[in-house]
C-alpha cells in the first residue's frame, strides 16, 4: 500500500485484518515518521522511491526487508553497503529503463532490481527476461478510473492478466 494516499496506514490495517495471512507491505515511504507509521500498523516489508541511508537504517533495525530506490552506481554502492543486494529501480523509464539495469548489472553482478514506473503489458516481459530483474511492478491495472464506480471487475481481470505475463 503506497503512502502517496493518506489512507495508505488504514489500508494496512484492513489488508492485514481482512487476509491475515497476506503478505502486507508499505511503499513511497520516504521518511521515518512514516516507516513507524507503517510498522506500527503491521508491514512486513517497506518500499521507498529512493535511497535515505536513515531511513533504510532504520528500517532494517526494525528487522523488516527494506527496498529503496537505486537509478545510479553510487546508489547501488550505497545500498550494497547497508547489506542490501535488492533494490527497486525508479522511475525505470525516465532512468533509461533495461538499457540502464543491464548496464549496472555488469559491475554489480550480485545486484537484483525491481524496476516500477513505465512498466507495462508490453515491455514487462522483457524486463522479466533479464537476470538482473527480480521483480516488476506496474500501476496499469488499478487506474482510479477502472473503479470509481465501485466495480473491481475490470481491475481483477487486468491483475490476473498481469499475472500470466510473467509465463513463458
Amino acid at each position: 500500500m503506497t503512502f502517496r494516499t493518506p489512507c495508505a496506514a488504514a489500508c494496512i490495517d484492513a489488508m492485514r485484518e481482512a487476509e491475515p495471512q497476506m503478505c502486507v507491505g508499505a511503499g513511497t515511504v520516504t521518511d521515518i515518521a512514516q516507516a513507524d507509521e507503517a510498522l506500527r500498523r503491521g508491514a512486513q516489508f517497506i518500499v521507498s522511491p529512493g535511497l535515505s541511508t536513515p531511513v533504510v537504517a532504520h528500517i532494517l533495525e526494525a528487522g523488516i526487508p527494506a527496498l529503496p530506490g537505486t537509478v545510479t552506481p553510487s546508489e547501488v554502492m550505497a545500498a550494497e553497503a547497508l547489506g542490501l543486494y535488492v533494490t527497486k529501480f525508479f522511475p525505470a523509464a525516465q532512468f533509461g529503463g533495461l538499457g540502464t539495469i543491464t548496464a549496472l548489472s555488469a559491475p554489480f553482478r550480485r545486484h537484483r532490481f525491481m524496476p516500477t514506473g513505465g512498466i507495462s503489458p508490453h515491455n514487462v516481459r522483457d524486463y522479466l527476461a533479464c537476470p538482473a530483474v527480480i521483480a516488476c511492478g506496474g500501476t496499469w491495472m488499478v487506474k482510479p478510473q477502472l473503479f470509481a464506480d465501485s466495480d473491481f471487475s475490470r481491475v481483477e481481470q487486468l491483475a490476473r492478466e498481469a499475472a500470466a505475463l510473467r509465463e513463458p
